[in-house]
């Protein structure tokens, strides 16, 4: 209780980066004009042009700055008990977790996935929400939730009917998507339920039959019991 994985200690930069944060603000006077893209560019054509004697020194200190990291991260491991320790490894991996989900919705993004269908009650919330009434989105989305409730079924149709057009619509960008993906490799992307083969027809209908027929045969056993 009360650990955290903030208190361990952190783990020394690499050379490169060492270099990097001395002669950033360095960089930055020189070329002002510059985005931080530009100057972490500029920056490592520097470092990749830099005499190796001199990239040494940057690597000599990052070799003294790991042997103190390592003989702190042995003291601070030693004072652990068994459940910080794994309450620790919990953390990291929910760290991690939380990491590579950002990491994949960053690559859908880039590759262009089509966004999920909204639900009626999503379309009613996104076209009333600046007008309703709170102090805080939270606030507003309750209130909007209990105005939906006191809709009737005539009032809720458009939004249904606009939910049902938007299934349509993602199905069909869904589906150029996933043709998309194939070509480039990317089976790994395909919604799994389309990666099994379809049943055919007649198959289909052999399993109803069948699947009617043993629930008849189960009804006239109750009845002769």
């Amino acid at each position: 209780r009360g650990i955290s994985s903030d208190g361990r200690p952190k783990r020394p930069l690499t050379a490169y980066f060492r270099f990097l944060k001395e002669n950033r603000s360095a960089f930055k006077e020189k070329n002002p004009e510059m985005s931080n893209v530009e100057l972490v560019k500029k920056i490592a054509g520097a470092w990749k042009e830099l005499p190796a004697s001199q990239k040494q020194v940057y690597e000599e200190a990052r070799k003294t700055d790991w042997q103190r990291y390592s003989q702190q991260l042995a003291t601070y491991k030693a004072q652990l008990t068994p459940a910080q320790t794994a309450a620790l490894k919990e953390e990291r991996r929910k760290r991690l977790a939380k990491r590579r989900s950002f990491r994949a919705k960053r690559e859908m993004t880039v590759l262009g996935k089509p966004k999920r269908p909204r639900s009626g009650f999503n379309i009613f919330v996104s076209e009333n929400f600046q007008e309703s009434e709170g102090i805080s989105p939270a606030a507003k989305l309750k209130q909007l939730f209990d105005a939906w409730q006191k809709l009737s079924s005539s009032q809720k149709q458009p939004y249904l009917q606009l939910a049902e057009d938007d299934k349509v619509r993602y199905e069909n960008e869904i589906k150029s998507w996933e043709a998309k993906m194939v070509e480039l490799g990317r089976e790994d992307l395909i919604r799994s339920g389309r990666q099994k083969p379809k049943k055919n027809s007649a198959e289909t209908e052999r399993a109803k039959a069948s699947s009617h027929e043993s629930k008849a045969k189960s009804k006239l056993k109750k009845s002769e019991e």
